[in-house]
């Protein structure tokens, strides 16, 4: 069982910068594919990006590439999510999950993950 908490969401101006983290209850952190999604007001929850359990592999949806960074901490049980040159379509609530797959790779479905946090709110104005 894996416990997921989020935080450093908040409201930030077009153009500017924000960092969330997840932090993780048990034991088992390390051995799990992060993974960030978000969801805006009536639409469906997106992949943003991921991170293999050693952190060498990272994906990333094509809309975030270049203005966002995935890393972890393992000794920390910590997976940041670095969002830099923010736009207003950015505005989601951001969720973390914990995928338990044995393989190297980040999936992008949202069935892949199998524990999921509260969300924290990213709102982005104009």
């Amino acid at each position: 069982q894996v416990q997921l908490v989020e935080s450093g969401g908040g409201l930030v101006q077009a153009g500017g910068s924000l960092r969330l983290s997840c932090t993780a209850s048990g034991r088992t952190f390390s051995r799990y594919t992060m993974g960030w999604f978000r969801q805006a007001p009536g639409k469906e929850r997106e992949f943003v990006a991921g991170v293999t359990a050693s952190g060498r592999t990272t994906a990333y949806a094509d809309s975030v590439k270049g203005r966002i960074t995935i890393s972890r901490d393992n000794a920390k049980k910590t997976v940041y999510l670095e969002m830099n040159s923010l736009k207003q379509n950015d505005t989601a609530v951001y969720y973390c999950a914990a995928d338990h797959t044995v393989q190297p790779i980040v999936r992008i479905t949202t069935t892949a993950y199998d524990y999921w946090g509260q969300g924290t709110q990213v709102t982005v104005s104009s």
